[in-house]
């Protein structure tokens, strides 16, 4: 592939402004750049999702990212040269989109990466090198976002269809070194990096247009780009191998030191390694459960990428850094791993400003799968416990576990585990264990201090009711209320009954429905019906929590009243019965859910 055409610098800068105007764009100061701060030697800086809504400056200050990459910039369609977020056209390259978010982030010291392309971009042929065959109105879309927004470096995601465009690959180095060229003359610190798929081994090889990273990288320097950072996408593969996402981020990256030093034969080895960048994605990745990057691992890379000098350590994404979808992968908006909101965050803050050898400070967290059982005295339950290094280094964290009634021993084995590791909680139950919810406490201790997690044990039995149905003295023939609860007024009577010597009663009040209730542990995401027999004006039966579902009845003899609803992820819902204010008492007897 040959090199750009060679003019006078004066000419390229001509020609610059005359294809921004041609764009409908403006320089500042007439051509003469503002300077913007320059990014620290070594930068954490996570991908924020541009495109959902989300407040860039709000999720920065919440999760102490004050550096963060923004995704993406893209042309709205095939043969335009003009890029707006997302490619939306209502969300131009401006002050009014992100500009404040932006001026809040830099005044505390930060800056963001704008990013161009991403995989919808590369694959649609809106990347504005692939969509847009003018050279310098992809440099004069370039310089629009450095000067719009005052920022020191643009990012290059080149993914799918765009590895294979080879007109668009030389286009894309020939702006970029023209921006390159503008900026240094006037004396604008700017960096471009670019970010490709990666092997355990490195950028794949080939010729310009055959899907090669490498060659990308070759068509760079052939045309005098000055490549500033490489980042690797260490989280996707493909391979349908199970990885160790730690290990092969290392072997990944130690490839592209060795292919830049191929490419770059006089820097020296520190050079190198501070032109490398790592992108991880926390949790389970789109792949699937055998690419899962953990809290671990996130310790793991942190110190490998302190020790060899690399330059940028990001992760896509910062709305997934939280656990709040554990065993889901690929989500926008979780990790699907047990972790604490902003953990990696957190464990990859340091790394900003040059990062020490030394890891955050040593934590973990302790969790439950399931976190509640439902069993019938004289049966058993067990529950998985997960521990995750919260931060710093994993470290050993003694399990114990507290609170089991009478007639119901629970157990933890291991004892004892490295953070990150796993155990198992056992609870057996006599004959004898009386029905009714109970919480088990399981402790964690380590040397940095305790953490703990509850398991929900409920104890079917009784009369009444239907066996197994997890709804607890549903016929009320203990003569006791419990496991239910009652607003005051509420209990058990003798009189009326439906079947059986016993029924609940439920006093409404002026200012209160009288309601009874009771927690019930079932299977996640199952149908089912509840029935229960009542009696009194506006007998109000139904489940909330976990399901949302009612109906009621009024009349003075027994009428048999069916709810179907369908749990939720947890399982767990609440029974209630409950009057109306104001109104007479009712009566309910034989609830089962089946």
């Amino acid at each position: 592939m040959t090199g750009p055409v060679r003019r006078p610098f004066r000419a390229l800068v001509t020609g610059l402004v005359t294809a921004v105007a041609a764009a409908g764009l403006a320089l500042t100061g007439s051509g003469t750049a503002q300077a913007a701060t320059a990014l620290p030697t070594h930068v954490f800086a996570p991908y924020f999702e541009a495109y959902n809504g989300d407040s860039l400056s709000g999720l920065a200050s919440a999760s102490g990212n004050k550096y963060l990459t923004m995704a993406f910039i893209q042309t709205p369609s095939v043969g335009s040269c003009t890029p707006y977020w997302n490619g939306d056209s209502g969300m131009p390259i401006s002050q009014a989109n992100f500009g404040s978010d932006i001026d809040s982030i830099q005044a505390g010291g930060g800056n963001v990466i704008p990013s161009f392309g991403g995989y919808a971009a590369d694959n649609s042929g809106t990347e504005i090198a692939d969509s847009c065959t003018n050279v310098n109105s992809i440099a004069a879309a370039y310089e629009n976002v450095i000067t719009t927004y005052d920022i020191s470096r643009i990012d290059l995601d080149i993914e799918d269809n765009s590895l294979t465009n080879a007109a668009g690959i030389d286009r894309r180095n020939k702006a970029v070194k023209i921006v390159q060229d503008w900026a240094a003359a006037n004396g604008r610190p700017i960096q471009f990096s670019y970010t490709l798929p990666t092997t355990t081994s490195g950028l794949t090889t080939g010729s310009v247009g055959s899907g090669s990273g490498l060659a990308i990288l070759q068509n760079a320097v052939s045309n005098g780009v000055n490549l500033n950072v490489v980042n690797l996408m260490t989280f996707d593969y493909y391979d349908g191998a199970t990885h160790n996402m730690a290990t092969d981020t290392q072997t990944a990256i130690t490839g592209l030191h060795n292919q830049l030093a191929q490419l770059y034969p006089s820097k020296t080895d520190a050079q190198l390694w501070g032109m490398t960048g790592i992108i991880e994605m926390p949790g389970i990745d789109d792949y699937g459960p055998a690419e899962t990057f953990t809290t671990a691992n996130a310790t793991t890379v942190y110190n490998w990428a302190v020790s060899k000098g690399v330059n940028t350590l990001s992760f896509w994404a910062l709305q997934r850094d939280n656990g709040n979808c554990n065993g889901t992968g690929g989500s926008d908006s979780c990790s699907g791993t047990p972790q604490t909101t902003w953990q990696f965050s957190h464990i990859f803050e340091p790394f900003t400003g040059g990062g020490t050898t030394t890891p955050p400070t040593n934590d973990f967290s302790v969790s439950l799968s399931p976190s509640s059982g439902s069993v019938a005295p004289g049966g058993s339950a067990t529950s998985t416990i997960h521990t995750a290094v919260a931060s710093g280094a994993a470290q050993s964290v003694g399990l114990s576990v507290s609170g089991a009634p009478a007639g119901v021993t629970a157990t933890v084995s291991p004892g004892s585990v490295t953070a990150g590791g796993s155990a198992t909680l056992s609870v057996a139950t006599t004959a004898s264990a009386a029905p009714g919810t109970y919480s088990l406490t399981v402790n964690g201790s380590a040397a940095s201090g305790a953490h703990s997690a509850t398991y929900a044990l409920t104890i079917t039995g009784g009369t009444g009711g239907n066996p197994g149905s997890g709804i607890v003295n549903g016929g009320f023939e203990t003569g006791s209320l419990t496991p239910w609860t009652c607003q005051p007024g509420g209990g058990v009577v003798a009189t009326p009954a439906h079947a059986g010597t016993h029924a609940l009663h439920v006093v409404p009040s002026s200012s209160q429905t009288g309601e009874c209730d009771q927690s019930v542990a079932l299977q996640a995401n199952h149908a089912y019906t509840l029935t229960a027999w009542v009696q009194g004006p506006y007998s109000y039966v139904g489940v909330s929590g976990g399901a949302t579902a009612s109906t009621w009845t009024s009349g003075t003899a027994w009428t048999k009243l069916t709810v179907p609803f369908t749990t939720g992820a947890s399982g767990t819902v609440t029974v209630y019965l409950h009057g109306w204010y104001g109104q007479s008492a009712v009566y309910g007897d034989d609830f089962s859910i089946a």
